[in-house]
This record gives structure tokens, C-alpha cells and sequence, in this order.
């Protein structure tokens, strides 16, 4: 059985805590005899081995019970929360989804069907080989989402090898590599997962003072949110031992304070793709952002400046989009990386980079220094058609406070001129009051203006 390692070490720990829901606590043993109830349920509901059902869910008891289910007989699971609300349609109709359950806000189970069966080639491989599947879709943050098959069985088999037993907060949505991550390191090893309906600073702050949280994993977005409020001084966060940051570049700034502010927390870069799982990390330091990646089932190389990577736990392939892996295997990631010995540091996507009469901006690198600057709350950088270089670097900026726009622009280009080489510095600015990030707290870069 696929779940067989994670049965073994509920059994073994029936009175540990498993999962903190709106408040409250769930041991080992009620997932276990959640498991047994939804075991009959699937059965009474006739849902077969090899069905896709897509699990509408979010972070809560009954839906970890009822994933865990899904995966013992075999199914193939469509995660969706509530932050992809607006796609759920376009989702599962990629996903050839065949039987939807939702889980409401109270942990109530509601199942409809859907008549269609699914029959892509891919779901065909995972129910020859009797393999339960998972299936994520891409941020669509570069055009259509792709939706992204994993033999669940492979994917699972990481997890056998225990480590650290660690109190960790779910920030990280459960419809997120990262997410699924986060969950099954925890249950494998007897760990309290901490859910968290609202992920703003003060609620996360909140979560962690009250329920002990040692590991919070986060995106660098969310950590500079976090840094401006200033929730930390509302707080107790003295139980945290661990941040891990990863889904976008971190600028430095960011990271150097975080650091100052945590001393006794040690910060750590995470590395993952939804295409090929989360590979083990170990940054040089806290506030390095130098990475060594890899682990048991995970080689890397770098080609041409592209990081790539081979895994035992990679996809299967996507449902809508063609084959991306070399013809030796290897899926070119699409981050182009500079590399010292062992580590790596991550400069950003290929496809975000900017190209200014042939000379490379990475927006990243420009952010980290406007993010330095007084007054600044957060800064998103892209390019732009120019009919001169062909691109131009341009910067949507949140100010602290209202400030003359004329003036901050002048005061930015000249601090970024001090810093950046010329065709770096921004050649247009705009002031803007709304987040420029997305519901999993990841920076948008397209169409921003």
C-alpha cells in the first residue's frame, strides 16, 4: 500500500498531535479512524480505483483524511482550493475531473459526478500500474495553466526515510507542491501541522504564538508583508526555529532582515517546480543566498546558465501541454542560476528576464534595490517594448506613504543610478496602492501596467 509507512506512524503515535483546525486539535488517532470512515465511504459511494476526483479543500482534518483515502485506493486527486476559485471550471475540465467532492467551511462533504469518463494517456499509465495520481496545475502566470500529472505512489516514496519531527505551519496551499510538501514531510513524521484560514501577518503571527509553531514556511513576498507590519512585535515568535523562503527570488534586503530580526531563527532557501517535486536544500548561510540542492532521487546540472533537473519523483507529463524534459530526462527548470562549487543562486526566470539592447536586467536585482530605498513598501519590475533597445526596464512601486510622484521618481532613478549599471535604472516608474502579488503570495510581473 502507498500509504502503508504513514499508517505506521499514526498507529505508533495515537495521542501525538496532528492537525490544529479553527482552533482546535486533532490527534493521530482521529485520523486514523477518519481514514477507516472514509475507506467505507468511497466504497459506498462506488468511487473505483483510477477515478479522478477532484478534491475541492483546503488544509482541515476531514480533507487530509479523505486525501489520504483517495490515495490508498488508488485514485487520482485534483486538489482545488478556494484561491482558484474564478479557474475551478477550466481546471476541471482539464483535469477530466469525473467526481468532484467539496468540503465546506465546517468540514461537510458534499460529492456531485460528472457523466464523462476520463481517458488521457496518462491516466491510462497510472491505472495500469494500480498507482494512485495527483494532479497540480502551473500558476498560468506566463499564459494558459498547464495541468501536471504525478504518480502519487512515486511521489509518496520520499517520504518513507523519517527525519525531523517539527511543529510546522501550512502556509502553503494544499492545491501547492510546496503545500503537498509541507503535509506529508509532517505526517510521516508524527508532526502537528498548524492550518490557517486567514494568511495575512498578524493571523500567521497569531497562529504560531498560540500553537507553538517551530518551522513557518513562506514565500519572500509574504516575508516582506511581514517585515512592513510589524506583526512580529505583536506576537511571541519565540517557539519559530525555521523560516524556509522559496517560489520566487528573495531580494537580499529582504532576507538581511529577516535575519536581523530573527537572530535565533535559522533561514532556509527552499527549491522546488511543480513539475519535478521539492529537492532538499541547505543554504551556505541565513543570509546567504547561496543554495545546495539536491538529495536522495533528485540530480542536477546546469546547461547553458539553465538549471535542470532529473528526478524520480518527476511528472508523468502534462494534460495539456507538450513534453518538456530533454531526451535524456531532464526538465530544464527555466531559472537561470549562477554557480559557486556546491551551491547555486537562483537569478530568476528566463522568461521574466529583461533585454536592453542585448544586455540582460533581472528584475529581482533591480527590486532589491529599490526595496532599500526610504519609504518603499514593495516593487514589482518588468519590461516593456522600446523601440530604441527593444525592451525597457520599467517599476510599479507601493510607497509607505504618499509622496509627490515626481520627486520619488527623480529620488528613485538617482538611487538606483548610484547602484545599478544605466541600462538597470528604471526607465519608467508608477506609484500604485494595490498588492502585486497573487493569492499564494507569489510576485506578478505581467501585465501590470
Amino acid at each position: 500500500m502507498s500509504i502503508d509507512f504513514l499508517v505506521d506512524v499514526f498507529t505508533e503515535n495515537p495521542g501525538a498531535e496532528a492537525v490544529v483546525w479553527q482552533g482546535r486539535v486533532y490527534s493521530y488517532r482521529w485520523l486514523l479512524n477518519r481514514l477507516a470512515h472514509w475507506r467505507a465511504e468511497l466504497a459506498q459511494q462506488c468511487i473505483a480505483p483510477g477515478s479522478v476526483v477532484a478534491l475541492e479543500a483546503d488544509f482541515s482534518p476531514n480533507a487530509i483524511a479523505l486525501l489520504l483515502a483517495l490515495i490508498e485506493r488508488n485514485c487520482i486527486v485534483v486538489p482545488l482550493t478556494p484561491s482558484v476559485e474564478a479557474k475551478k471550471p477550466e481546471f476541471l475540465e482539464i483535469a477530466q475531473a469525473e467526481t468532484v467532492i467539496t468540503l465546506d467551511e465546517a468540514d461537510h462533504a458534499a460529492v456531485r459526478r460528472f457523466s464523462d469518463a476520463a481517458q488521457h494517456s496518462l491516466y491510462h499509465q497510472l491505472r495500469r500500474l494500480n498507482h494512485a495520481g495527483l494532479v497540480l496545475f502551473s500558476s498560468g502566470s506566463t499564459g494558459k495553466s498547464k495541468g501536471i500529472v504525478h504518480d502519487f505512489t512515486r511521489l509518496l516514496q520520499k517520504y518513507r526515510t523519517r527525519r525531523h519531527n517539527l511543529r510546522t505551519l501550512t502556509f502553503l496551499l494544499f492545491d501547492h507542491i510546496g503545500g503537498v510538501d509541507t503535509l506529508f514531510y509532517s505526517l510521516s513524521n508524527g508532526s502537528c501541522i498548524v492550518t490557517v484560514a486567514d494568511r495575512s501577518p498578524d493571523a500567521v503571527c497569531a497562529a504560531v504564538e498560540a500553537h507553538r509553531v517551530e518551522v513557518l514556511p513562506v514565500s519572500p513576498t509574504f516575508l516582506n508583508l511581514l517585515i512592513l507590519s510589524e506583526a512580529y512585535t505583536r506576537h511571541n515568535l519565540s517557539s519559530l526555529k525555521y523560516i524556509t523562503y522559496g517560489a520566487e527570488v528573495m531580494p537580499q534586503a529582504v532576507l538581511d532582515r529577516c535575519v536581523e530580526l530573527f537572530p535565533g531563527v535559522t533561514v532556509l532557501q527552499k527549491y522546488g517546480t511543480t513539475e519535478v517535486g521539492t529537492l532538499r536544500s541547505k543554504s551556505e548561510r541565513s543570509n546567504s543566498l547561496w543554495v545546495k540542492m539536491g538529495g536522495d532521487g533528485f540530480d542536477i546540472r546546469v546547461v547553458d546558465g539553465m538549471l535542470q533537473i532529473k528526478a524520480q519523483s518527476a511528472m508523468l507529463g502534462y494534460l495539456n501541454a507538450p513534453n518538456p524534459f530533454t531526451e535524456d530526462g531532464w526538465f530544464i527548470t527555466g531559472d537561470e542560476v549562477q554557480v559557486k562549487g556546491e551551491y547555486l543562486k537562483i537569478l530568476g526566470r528566463a522568461s521574466e528576464i529583461i533585454n536592453v539592447g542585448g544586455e540582460k536586467v533581472y528584475p529581482a536585482e533591480v527590486e532589491n534595490v529599490i526595496q532599500q530605498m526610504d519609504n518603499v513598501a514593495d516593487a514589482t519590475v518588468f519590461g516593456r517594448p522600446s523601440p530604441i533597445t527593444g525592451s525597457m526596464v520599467c517599476a510599479n512601486v507601493r510607497l509607505l506613504q504618499p509622496e509627490e510622484p515626481k520627486a520619488f521618481r527623480r529620488r528613485l532613478k538617482v538611487f538606483c543610478s548610484e547602484r545599478l549599471q544605466s541600462y538597470k535604472v528604471p526607465v519608467k516608474v508608477k506609484i500604485v496602492r494595490d498588492d502585486q502579488h497573487s493569492s499564494r503570495f507569489k510576485k506578478m510581473r505581467l501585465n501590470t501596467v
